[in-house]
């Protein structure tokens, strides 16, 4: 039987204790039901279209790339890999032309 990882420390060594799954590694424990319910993130775009992952959106305003001198232009395509909550950041994306980093939300659109 296969476990999804540990959502602390990302450990594959899980196993099932009742209707809960520990990991042996940080000694974390979580119900898989109560997991599957708080992943759905709501993040939206500028114009307040629903993102999910998977999708591809275009750049809605000029960004400068931290620690670069690097800029992304408006309009610049990007494939959302994965979305996660944070403060400042929630898309984790490909952009055309600079590789793997993560955007704000709201300076994105959906293609």
């Amino acid at each position: 039987m296969s476990f999804p990882p540990c959502p602390n420390c990302q450990s594959e060594y899980v196993y099932q204790d009742q209707s809960h799954l520990i990991c042996p590694e940080c000694a974390y424990e979580w119900n898989p039901a109560e997991v599957l319910a708080e992943e759905t993130l709501t993040i939206k775009d500028a114009n307040g279209t629903l993102l999910e992952e998977g999708d591809k959106v275009t750049l809605a305003k000029d960004l400068k790339v931290k620690g670069s001198s690097l800029v992304l232009k408006i309009g610049t395509k990007a494939v959302i890999r994965r979305i996660v909550e944070g403060k400042d950041h929630q898309l984790d994306c490909k952009v055309d032309g600079a590789g793997e980093m993560m955007v704000t939300a709201k300076f994105v659109k959906k293609a």
